[in-house]
């Protein structure tokens, strides 16, 4: 069977390059993603997390027979696979020490070749899984949950008060979705009021972050927001929700902005079933490296107005967000966002088969559309 005929083959050359495009595209200072700065170089850190995954993923294949995807819904793999991939993770050192190393196993099959006179399958299969259990020891995967980063901190000269752009990421276990989150919140907390800023309502000088922070940068209330993330990172909760939460379980932290980055569904010729028509347009394309479609889509939730808290002397209350959502943009209210984006990356030999089948405008409404061509991303079609 050639790689071409190899449906297992085929679906990893194509997500291999439907990732890279979108790193390619993610890291452009041309694309029109980029006026966000700081966030697309956030998402395409997750992507070579997913890369990698990826990676390990085929390599395994050469010891193990099953790799399963969600073919109907998301195209992405199934939640199961990133938690063999975690546990393999933690058991490669314990594994690689009952594994031959590398020369002595081609000695091994060498051997075995002149003195069987056929191929050492089983020989194959143990230098397939060192490689692969090396490979997974080196560089970070993207797991079912990566704890949060603080990756820029200032001050809001208004409110005299620190904030922290801090993301994480999560793969959707029901949905089989990797998401990514971002959150920009400010921190009233008298403590590191007083140490981060200055009496000019600036980031105090003598203050040496090294940035990234793992985890929140505030120490207290680190532990509590990794618990909280890791509670509130479901896909079938809204970022409205996920605001709302956090701004009701953190007192002195205040979310001004929440975003959230869904990667998929990945659409691949004759691998995933999620759309017949574009399936069929996709089997057309000539290389089969080429026939696929990867979406994703931007929510964001922001805060409109802060309502100040009071203290009393029989109860008091805290500060409380106050949300915008558009209601006049049903979809936006549907996904309890105040606004959204939906984006499409396709292969350029993809983009004229969908096109000349009539197909393309139908495929992408609604959707921003970028086309990967020799290596680059051409947006705004």
């Amino acid at each position: 069977m050639t790689p071409a005929d190899d449906p297992a083959e085929r679906y990893f050359a194509a997500i291999t390059a439907a990732l890279a495009g979108l790193e390619i595209f993610m890291r452009d200072d041309r694309s029109p993603l980029y006026r966000h700065g700081i966030v697309a170089r956030v998402v395409a850190e997750y992507i070579a997390r997913l890369e990698k995954s990826f990676a390990c993923w085929r390599n395994r294949l050469g010891f193990i027979d099953t790799f399963r995807i969600s073919r109907a819904e998301s195209g992405f793999p199934v939640f199961q696979n990133l938690l063999e991939l975690e546990n393999d993770r933690r058991q490669a050192d314990q594994r690689l020490a009952n594994i031959p190393q590398p020369a002595e196993l081609r000695a091994e099959m060498a051997d075995f070749i002149l003195r069987h006179k056929e191929f050492p399958a089983a020989l194959q299969k143990s230098m397939a899984e060192r490689l692969y259990l090396e490979d997974i020891k080196t560089g970070a995967t993207f797991g079912p949950f990566t704890l949060a980063q603080t990756a820029k901190v200032s001050v809001n000269p208004k409110t005299m008060r620190p904030y922290y752009l801090v993301h994480w990421a999560t793969f959707d276990g029901t949905a089989n979705l990797p998401l990514v989150y971002m959150v920009t919140v400010e921190d009233s907390s008298e403590g590191l009021v007083g140490q981060l800023v200055d009496a000019n309502g600036k980031l105090n000088e003598k203050v040496e972050i090294p940035l990234p922070v793992d985890g929140l940068l505030n120490p207290e209330l680190a532990h509590r927001f990794d618990d909280f993330t890791e509670k509130n990172s479901a896909y079938s909760l809204s970022p409205l929700t996920i605001a709302m939460n956090l701004d009701k379980d953190f007192p002195d932290l205040h979310p001004k902005q929440l975003r959230r980055v869904v990667l998929g569904p990945f659409y691949s010729a004759g691998i995933t079933q999620n759309n017949s028509v574009v399936a069929d347009v996709l089997a057309k394309v000539r290389k089969p490296e080429n026939a696929w479609l990867l979406t994703w889509t931007i929510q964001e939730v922001y805060s409109k107005a802060e309502k100040p808290g009071r203290k009393g002397l029989w109860s008091s209350q805290p500060a409380e967000e106050e949300f915008f959502i558009d209601t006049d943009d049903l979809e936006a209210t549907r996904q309890g966002v105040s606004s959204y984006e939906n984006h499409a990356l396709v292969p350029h030999e993809a983009y004229q088969a969908l096109y000349a089948a009539g197909e393309a405008q139908k495929t992408f409404a609604g959707y921003k559309v970028h086309i990967l061509s020799n290596g680059q991303v051409i947006s705004d079609v």
